[in-house]
């Protein structure tokens, strides 16, 4: 009862949050998006696997679709057929009989049910991503309090040993022989892509809001969001967190005592990372033969094999798609691998996997949109880069287009640069117009603390 209850509420506030803003939608439902996997493994019911589901769909239905003015319209054009060409295909392989019923609508779900976020991101305008970034922040800090926590009361405290955290106990692979932090995610894996997704608006909201406590809780949220990549022990995360900062670093104006702030940060977490063996598991990147091995098996393993026997794919749900542990024993033929690419190839067939490679050729090519000069330009450069290595590492892993709630920042953030950015000022009270210094013959946006 407590699960279905959980999936009323997170219906009700999603609705209604959207219907006050897109940001606050979000907001709302990345909190029970955030809160998803400690949620579902301490309430082992069927119930409990559709809580953000619930809030997902609640979210879809708060917009006013029909209201949309014609200029955003238009500037979301393409992102819309996109949209629609994504969910098509699949929806017309569920009335194929690969799959029972019940798998291929969970597989549809697996790979229909976050598209419609790209449209959604296409609307975000400079109030929705100040609220964005302050729930964002608030919502990290929330996290690593939770995996701090875990740290030292360990995660069987909070994640009791089931089917649903099966997942959680075979990753006992920390130094020590500790398990990787989840904090209140699924995974370890889905607390470090979370954390490293939020880092561009956090950056965002330290330079673009004009209230002093928005830009103090983006100062304190980063390092502490740093530090929960580290507790998460997930080494690409760590490498797409360094290179974030490495850019912010030497690419935003900041003042003397700002930029001197940021680097004595940053160095906090350095220091923390050299000096506590449990977050030093990036170390194995350093293992050339091991890395190499893991890449060769991701990308050739299975994919040319699944591309020969199943040209048309397995099914939805058939392979790739996580499928609930009560529904699992219905699977005809699973199929398993490490590589997102291959997942679409086993459930949608060589068609599926070309329109996504079509869609993904166009979203690289809108770097113009993405770079181009507008207030959030940093945010922007850094979701698009990270988006793009999210899409050329997806060969590396399952996950990316399906984890909650990493996927929603994703889809978003395709959705939010795939356009250019609404122009004119905000009329967010928590917005500020770019302050402007110069820098030699160059005029750009210098952050304030």
């Amino acid at each position: 009862m407590i699960a279905l209850a959980l999936c009323i509420l997170a219906f009700i506030s999603c609705y209604m949050a959207g219907r006050r803003s897109l940001g606050q939608g979000l907001v709302a439902l990345l909190t029970f998006g955030y809160f998803y996997g400690i949620l579902r493994a301490n309430l082992i019911t069927t119930y409990s696997h559709f809580i953000f589901d619930a809030g997902m769909i609640g979210l879809f239905l708060s917009p006013r679709w029909r209201d949309v003015p014609p200029e955003e319209k238009k500037r979301s054009e393409k992102v819309l057929i996109w949209t629609a060409v994504l969910m098509l295909w699949p929806t017309l392989l569920l009335a194929l009989p690969f799959q029972p019923v019940m798998i291929s609508l969970v597989g549809l779900r697996g790979n229909i049910f976050f598209i419609p976020l790209l449209l959604l991101g296409s609307r975000l305008t400079g109030k929705d991503l100040i609220e964005l970034s302050v729930g964002l922040a608030l919502l990290d800090l929330v996290a690593v309090a939770f995996a701090v926590a875990e740290y030292f009361l360990g995660v069987p405290r909070f994640f009791p040993y089931s089917q649903v955290t099966l997942i959680m106990y075979s990753s006992a692979d920390v130094a020590g022989g500790f398990l990787r932090i989840p904090a209140t995610f699924t995974s370890a894996h889905a607390f470090g892509g979370t954390m490293v997704g939020t880092i561009p608006y956090l950056i965002g909201l330290w330079i673009r809001s004009e209230k002093r406590f928005h830009r103090w809780l983006a100062l304190i949220t980063l390092p502490l969001t740093l530090l929960g990549v580290l507790m998460s022990a997930t080494r690409t995360f760590f490498v797409f967190a360094v290179a974030m900062i490495l850019f912010v670093t030497f690419t935003t104006p900041m003042r003397g005592k700002q930029r001197a702030l940021f680097l004595a940060i940053v160095a906090m977490v350095g220091i923390s990372a050299l000096s506590n063996e449990r977050f030093q598991r990036f170390k194995s990147l350093g293992d050339t033969d091991s890395v190499t091995d893991r890449i060769a098996g991701s990308v050739n393993r299975d994919f040319w094999e699944i591309l020969a026997e199943y040209p048309m794919g397995n099914g939805l749900g058939g392979g790739g798609t996580s499928i609930p542990y009560f529904l699992q024993g219905q699977v005809r033929n699973p199929i398993g691998m490490e590589n997102e690419y291959a997942a679409i190839l086993c459930e949608q067939g060589v068609i599926g996997l070309m329109i996504w490679l079509c869609f993904i050729g166009w979203f690289f090519s809108n770097v113009g949109k993405a770079f181009a000069k507008s207030p959030w330009s940093m945010t922007r450069r850094l979701v698009w880069c990270l988006a793009v290595i999210s899409m050329i590492t997806a060969w590396l892993g399952t996950g990316s287009l399906t984890a909650i709630p990493g996927t929603v920042l994703l889809m978003i953030a395709m959705g939010w640069t795939g356009v250019r950015e609404p122009s004119g000022p905000s009329t967010s009270p928590g917005y500020r117009q770019p302050l402007v210094r110069s820098y030699g013959r160059a005029r750009v946006p210098a952050p304030v603390v």
